[in-house]
């Protein structure tokens, strides 16, 4: 079965900030690279791109802070449970304008500034050592190849703590022994923007497979033990996506390992991609769920309920890869 994709649908993706409209014309509509790369160029001269880039702070970070506002309160209502993670600070900055496809050198010396000028919260610890938590170690990988700072200590960290099961777990510090399919993907996706940056090493290249497979024996949205679907939240889809897990992002991380190996899609993906197929909407789009809380600089998408052009994007994206479908208007 072929995926179908309306002009109509293509035409309303393509009005769009550049940080979207240039995947669109990469992805959906398959367009020679110097149009897309035209498009991507903008990002750091307007739209969402720019207003982040304008938001930083003279030494380096976004909101005095490098996971966490400088001004947060962990004492606070703020910090109550179902309050919301600000989505403000340093490491949630970078990874948007990452995501965005920004050209790192418009970022100057950014790296260098928040090596002599950001700390983690956690133990006081040097921003680019990255710290305890996987799925921050990871956004630290992924921002730090994409800046030109060598990371390979960090990329050795995945090797060194990644479980028996094949994943891991941000909670392993606090004894858990059993991967967490969030911390798993977020792991794998560090380990990923790594290894298309430098070729990894045979270490964190089988570390990333033992990962992949982790993920794949539970067809992504299984239990292993039981069969049971493991949460609510694999079908919960909503765009930006942050660090939260769903078979669309999956699907999506997927992609993006078997088109750098020059690979198949795996056919135990193949639930997981009815999942995605039947959340379709009839006019061809996706449908925006329940933002996660939190502080924001700006919205980037569409209100809950309402189609998304980032999860339309996405889901374009994966089902004609799955479907060996470019594009077809």
């Amino acid at each position: 079965m072929l995926t179908p994709v309306d002009s109509a649908i293509v035409s309303w993706l393509l009005d769009s900030d550049p940080s979207l409209r240039w995947q669109v014309e990469r992805d959906i509509v398959g367009g020679p690279e110097n149009v897309w790369q035209e498009t991507r160029a903008r990002v750091a001269r307007e739209g969402f791109g720019a207003r982040l880039l304008a938001l930083q702070d003279a030494d380096g970070q976004w909101a005095g802070g490098a996971y966490f506002p400088g001004d947060f309160d962990f004492d606070g209502p703020e910090a109550a449970d179902g309050a919301g993670q600000p989505w403000t600070a340093t490491t949630w900055s970078l990874n948007a304008l990452r995501e965005w496809g920004l050209d790192p050198s418009a970022l100057g010396d950014t790296a260098d500034r928040l090596r002599h000028n950001s700390r983690w919260e956690y133990d006081d610890l040097p921003y680019w050592d990255g710290e305890v938590d996987c799925c921050i170690n990871a956004f630290t990988l992924s921002n730090g190849v994409w800046l030109g700072v060598d990371v390979e200590a960090n990329a050795q960290w995945f090797v060194e703590h990644q479980m028996a099961d094949g994943g891991w777990n941000c909670e392993w510090e606090s004894g858990s022994t059993r991967s967490s399919f969030h911390s798993t993907l977020n792991s794998l996706k560090g380990l990923l923007w790594h290894e298309r940056a430098t070729g990894g090493t045979p270490a964190t290249r089988a570390a990333r497979a033992a990962g992949e497979e982790y993920l794949l024996e539970r067809r992504l949205m299984f239990r292993q033990s039981t069969g049971d679907i493991v949460a609510p939240w694999v079908s919960a889809f909503t765009s930006p996506l942050r660090w939260r897990y769903n078979v669309l992002n999956a699907a999506d991380y997927f992609r993006d390992s078997a088109l750098l190996a020059g690979s198949l899609p795996d056919p135990r993906l193949a639930e997981a991609i009815e999942v995605i197929r039947t959340q379709r909407q009839p006019d061809g789009t996706w449908s925006q769920g329940a933002h996660m809380p939190g502080r924001v600089w700006f919205e980037t998408d569409e209100p809950a309920g309402e189609p998304s052009k980032g999860l339309t994007l996405a889901g374009i994206r994966v089902l004609n890869w799955w479907d060996g479908n470019s594009v077809n208007l």
